[in-house]
C-alpha cells in the first residue's frame, strides 16, 4: 500500500497535470469568435482563469505556502470543468483510458 503524498506534493502533482493536459499556452486557444462561433463557454476565458490560478499556486508554493485539502478539491474541480467545456467545443479530445 502506497501513502498519500502531502498536501504540497499533492498540489505540485496536480499543477504538472493540468499544464501536461490543457493547452494553457497554445496560441490557437486564445482565438475568440472567429473559428469558435457556436462555443458553449469561452474557451479563451476558461484557460485564463486556469492559467491565473495556476501562477497564483506555483508562486504560492514557491514562498512557501501550504494548501489546504478544500483549496486543492475547488482547483482540481474547476480544472476538470474547464477541461470538460473544452472537450465540448472540440478544442482537446476527450480522454478514452478514463
Amino acid at each position: 500500500m502506497s501513502t498519500k503524498p502531502d498536501l504540497n506534493t499533492a498540489m505540485q502533482q496536480l499543477l504538472v497535470e493540468v499544464k501536461a493536459t490543457l493547452p494553457l499556452y497554445e496560441p490557437a486557444t486564445f482565438v475568440c469568435g472567429i473559428t469558435n462561433t457556436d462555443c458553449q463557454g469561452c474557451p479563451k476565458k476558461l484557460l485564463e482563469m486556469v492559467d491565473a490560478e495556476v501562477s497564483f499556486w506555483e508562486h504560492a508554493l514557491k514562498n512557501g505556502r501550504t494548501p489546504k485539502f478544500d483549496e486543492i478539491r475547488r482547483f482540481g474541480k474547476l480544472c476538470l470543468s474547464v477541461k470538460r467545456s473544452l472537450i465540448r467545443n472540440k478544442i482537446i479530445v476527450a480522454d478514452t483510458a478514463t
